[in-house]
């Protein structure tokens, strides 16, 4: 199906890769057994975002991933840095069995196949990309809460499973850090903090600049303060916040119990917490992004300026229409996610901007609301909803209601908007 390019000088989009670790998973490929290569649907999602790209002539101006980019740790035992603490980590099979540590299969496979996609991208447009907890080379369960006897998996929910934890991010740095190839000396890619583990990009979108930040899970105060001066460096832009970790699958900004990072490093910020300490008290931030948890989520609350802060939750990874046909004793975990992108569809005219969401797969070559059986293939992530509630989280507008009073300052000169198009800022 051949999707026209927005004429519209007030229209673009961003591209939401989330979760792309049943993509990249060593177990998910041919030389493991598996009926097709899945890393090959995630290069089709990027070639998808390349093409479309604004320097193409198309309408997305910038991609953000949001984390969980492979599936499988370096190591199941604590990282040096909470060891020299004197926490203590405890065996935990469910999990241990589950996702095996496999560090060779980590670097000589999922690594490269995360690598190779991010380089389809490399060129074309602004991207960012934050770290998950599957992106930390140790996975980790604390002593404190360790997992109950009976501690299983079932129906995709997590039962007694104890507490987890993450440390290090040797392999994410050293292949998507700020001195790596993809973000060295991009014009950009403005700030980062901590090799890049958190980072901040500027891009053109339409009729305004944008700023956007990418966080680390659960942040602690210094990466707050490094973002507060990111935030005053770019004045009154309007920002978008991507991090792992933010909005359930309920809607509410709450931790998954197990992998409450707040719990064992209190100085971090759980999601209410980077809500109060950070989000809503500064007014040009627009939008905050989070994957991790499965399905798809929308909240809008009033910050301390009484401005709108869009929040949403993408996360495909649990869709398994793409292992139509194989055979019933195929093991995967989640699924495999179907080549979902989520497109931020902005327009910005001048007398009603907006915002739409909408979903898309590379692998039907179709938007959701195109799909008939959209809503019984995918019901299971929210059984609660009506066939018409759920596919309305994948096709739903807000109007932008404040946006051109809000973020005046960050608007481009008329005459400037044709050649930001062509450029790209890449």
């Amino acid at each position: 199906m051949k999707h026209p390019v927005l004429p519209s000088t007030t229209r673009f989009s961003v591209a939401v890769i989330a979760d792309t670790q049943n993509y990249s998973s060593h177990r998910h490929q041919r030389e493991a057994g598996f009926p097709f290569n899945a890393r090959e649907i995630l290069w089709d999602m990027m070639q998808y975002v390349a093409r479309h790209a604004v320097k193409h002539g198309g309408e997305i101006a910038f991609a953000t991933g949001l984390g969980d980019m492979w599936q499988h740790p370096v190591s199941w035992d604590i990282d040096a840095e909470h060891a020299s603490r004197g926490d203590r980590a405890v065996p935990n099979p469910v999990i241990e069995n589950l996702i095996p540590a496999s560090p060779q299969a980590v670097v000589e496979v999922e690594i490269p196949a995360v690598k190779a996609a991010y380089e389809i991208l490399d060129g074309h447009l602004p991207f960012s990309v934050v770290p998950g907890n599957h992106d930390h080379d140790h996975l980790w369960t604390d002593a404190n809460f360790p997992p109950s006897a009976d501690a299983r998996f079932a129906d995709s929910k997590v039962y007694g499973i104890g507490g987890l934890h993450c440390g290090q991010l040797a392999n994410w740095t050293a292949n998507f850090g700020a001195n790596t190839p993809f973000f060295r000396n991009k014009p950009w890619y403005v700030s980062s903090f901590r090799e890049g583990a958190n980072s901040a990009q500027i891009f053109t979108g339409a009729t305004h600049r944008f700023l956007h930040l990418g966080l680390e899970m659960s942040p602690d105060g210094d990466v707050i303060a490094w973002a507060e001066s990111v935030l005053a460096a770019f004045p009154g832009v309007p920002t978008i916040v991507s991090i792992h970790e933010f909005l359930n699958g309920e809607g509410e900004r709450e931790s998954l119990d197990c992998f409450d990072l707040s719990r064992l490093d209190p100085q971090r910020h759980a999601p209410q917490a980077l809500w109060d300490r950070f989000i809503s008290r500064h007014d040009q931030i627009l939008a905050v992004l989070n994957g991790h948890f499965h399905g798809c989520r929308h909240r809008v609350d009033h910050n301390r300026h009484g401005h709108q802060v869009y929040q949403f939750l993408s996360n495909y990874q649990s869709r398994k229409q793409s292992l139509t046909g194989t055979s019933p004793q195929t093991y995967v975990i989640d699924g495999i996610g179907d080549g979902w992108l989520r497109l931020m569809e902005f327009d910005l005219d001048a007398e009603r901007p907006r915002l739409r969401l909408r979903a898309y797969s590379t692998y039907f070559k179709a938007y959701s609301s195109e799909l008939p059986q959209y809503a019984q293939w995918y019901a299971s992530e929210h059984p609660e909803m009506t066939a018409d509630a759920f596919a309305a989280l994948d096709d739903v507008e807000f109007e932008l209601v404040d946006f051109h009073e809000r973020f005046a300052r960050a608007r481009i000169e008329t005459s400037d908007i044709t050649a930001n198009r062509v450029a790209a800022e890449v």
